[in-house]
């Protein structure tokens, strides 16, 4: 999952952009608006966090401004105005969920896997297909009751996969779930993460579809 994370504070945007990144996930890091405007001209988020007071502006007048335009990516209000108001107008203006500082950062990786789900068409947990459970809010993947042992990354990339079951996901689209700016991108990570993923959950689970991508049927 791509991440852009707005936040201007250095030492709460550093352990949250740390904590995302250790769950596999690429993040791209902001500190102002008009630098996060460029960056969701640029890329396609599967998620923002978005701290309202910044350096040259509100939080909230870019939310709508997305809205507005209809870019319906999932946004998560991350500040320390706690405020009934503010949390409702917040909420009014398009946010999906709202944490206030301080926040424990294990609720805040819940959080973004529970609205990830629910975008991702897996509002479920738990994903049951020919002996493999997947748990995807424990993040816990088995194989007939055995423990696959999966990765940050290869979650990553599983996660990505199962957001469009049946359909086909490009080696560019999971690239860019993977890797933030300015990151290098080794050209055959893809390959070695589905390797990983078929060795461990079986070798059909993934199938490639030659010229075009891969695909999860689960």
């Amino acid at each position: 999952m791509r991440v852009l994370l707005i936040e201007d504070d250095h030492v709460l945007g550093a352990a949250i952009r740390d904590h995302v990144l250790s769950s596999g996930h690429a993040v791209d890091w902001m500190q102002r608006i008009d630098d996060a405007r460029l960056a969701l001209a640029g890329v396609r988020y599967e998620l923002v966090l978005l701290d309202l007071n910044l350096p040259d502006g509100r939080g909230l007048d870019l939310l709508k401004d997305l809205r507005s335009a209809g870019n319906t990516v999932p946004v998560i209000i991350t500040t320390a105005q706690d405020q009934v108001a503010v949390r409702i107008e917040g909420l009014n203006s398009g946010a999906d969920d709202y944490l206030v500082k301080p926040f424990d950062l294990a609720e805040m990786g819940a959080r973004i896997a529970a609205v990830a789900r629910r975008y991702g068409g897996n509002p479920a947990p738990e994903i049951v297909s020919a002996g493999v459970t997947i748990d995807l809010s424990r993040r816990i993947a088995s194989v007939d009751g055995k423990k696959a042992g999966l990765t940050a990354r290869e979650w990553a990339v599983l996660e990505r996969l199962l957001a469009r079951r049946g359909g086909i996901v490009t080696k560019s689209e999971i690239e860019d779930s993977l890797y933030a700016f300015g990151a290098e991108v080794e050209s055959n990570a893809v390959e070695v993460y589905v390797s990983r993923l078929r060795k461990k959950l079986g070798r059909d689970f993934v199938q490639t579809i030659r010229g075009l991508g891969y695909q999860v049927n689960a």
